[in-house]
């Protein structure tokens, strides 16, 4: 019997299997970097992550003859819905063999369950939203990702597309070398501060001391900031809180700066080493009993960054605390030794962003794809 089957994850040794699924598809792919797998089924479980507080995932596998050949996950992400006022459906988690078959059986199955949930849009790939991973990359197989961005060989755009998926919006990544930036901001930065003191703005790092208020305050602002960007879905307090815990593990407060206005925080900038520098070789993603080795003792030789994320709520735009935020990475950019730098990810009509990053030399060199269909 050579057809494939899609069945329903329904035991933990079923959800082991689907977490490490990409590890045995990518095995001779040298720019593939294993997810922690203790981060990723605390990902996927009910009651471990805030997310299943107000959606639902249901997870999906496709085997032949007794193995694996294909994962996905059908999400109803009704915040999604609710904000934006639709009834889409996401994919996410999708990984497959090279089979245009299997891909169809997992599609098929995504767009049942959906569909009989009220779904009229199927949306992906999409992991739970896009304050998750997403995205399918299009463009810039040829080096490995950077933290929380995601990764998959070139054959899946023939996949999704030849099930009738057509694009929705590109996400792109610009990458800045050790030398390769323009340091205008940087250069401008005690001028801009200046004219920011004169409004009572000014820019500091976060405190790790006083974490958690910070967490909230920022938050707000990433609510705020980010609101009008497409697909956007405002984080809930426990999912933010969630992602903070995470992200405070690799925090660098000379990377996570504040702009504040009289004790008011107005804006964030955060940019995190690239971990995955490390996690690459980390043998299927598990920590123990020598990962954890792994990943103390080579922090230190970390020479990428990622800027994640930098906004400024709306009435506060074009004051030049943007251009600060970007002088004072530079700034440690350069003074800790790092190599290079990804910023990631900007859609790909945020014209604005996209226009500063052109001018301070960033090269526009990963595009990542987010699709949609009908159902």
């Amino acid at each position: 019997m050579n057809s494939a089957l899609v069945s329903k994850v329904c035991s933990k040794k079923e959800m082991q299997s689907f977490i490490d699924f990409p590890h045995a598809l990518f095995k001779n792919d040298i720019n593939y970097v294993p997810e922690l797998f203790i981060a990723q089924r605390d990902l996927l479980t009910p009651g471990k992550h805030p997310f299943h507080e107000h959606s639902k995932i249901q997870l999906f596998f496709a085997h032949r003859n007794g193995k694996m050949v294909g994962r996905i996950a059908a999400i109803l992400n009704n915040n999604h819905n609710s904000f934006n006022k639709k009834s889409d459906g996401f994919f996410g988690f999708f990984d497959c063999e090279e089979d245009e078959v299997v891909a169809k059986l997992l599609f098929d199955e995504v767009k049942k369950c959906l569909k009989e949930q009220g779904a009229n849009t199927l949306i992906g790939p999409v992991n739970f939203s896009t304050n998750e991973t997403c995205g399918l990359l299009v463009e810039g197989h040829d080096s490995a990702p950077v933290i929380m961005m995601t990764y998959n060989p070139s054959y899946y755009l023939k996949l999704i597309e030849g099930y009738g998926f057509q694009k929705k919006t590109d996400l792109i990544a610009y990458a800045f070398g050790e030398q390769g930036y323009d340091d205008k901001p940087f250069r401008l930065m005690d001028m801009l501060m200046e004219r920011l003191k004169q409004r009572n703005i000014s820019i500091r790092k976060v405190s790790l001391k006083n974490f958690s208020e910070e967490a909230k305050n920022i938050r707000e602002v990433y609510n705020s900031a980010w609101d009008k960007n497409l697909g956007f879905v405002p984080m809930t307090n426990n999912e933010f809180d969630y992602l903070a815990k995470d992200m405070k593990m690799l925090l660098d407060p000379d990377f996570c700066l504040v702009a504040e206005k009289e004790e008011k925080i107005i804006g964030f900038a955060l940019a995190v080493p690239d971990i995955n520098q490390i996690l690459i070789n980390i043998r299927k993603g598990r920590l123990l009993p020598l990962g954890i080795f792994k990943l103390l003792f080579n922090k230190k030789k970390i020479n990428g960054l990622r800027i994640i994320a930098l906004g400024v709520t709306s009435e506060y735009r074009k004051l030049g605390i943007e251009a600060c935020f970007y002088g004072c990475i530079i700034k440690s950019y350069r003074a800790k030794g790092f190599k290079k730098a990804e910023a990631s990810w900007i859609l790909e009509d945020n014209y604005l962003m996209n226009k500063a990053l052109l001018q301070i030399n960033g090269v526009p060199y990963k595009r990542y794809r987010i699709f949609e269909k009908a159902i």
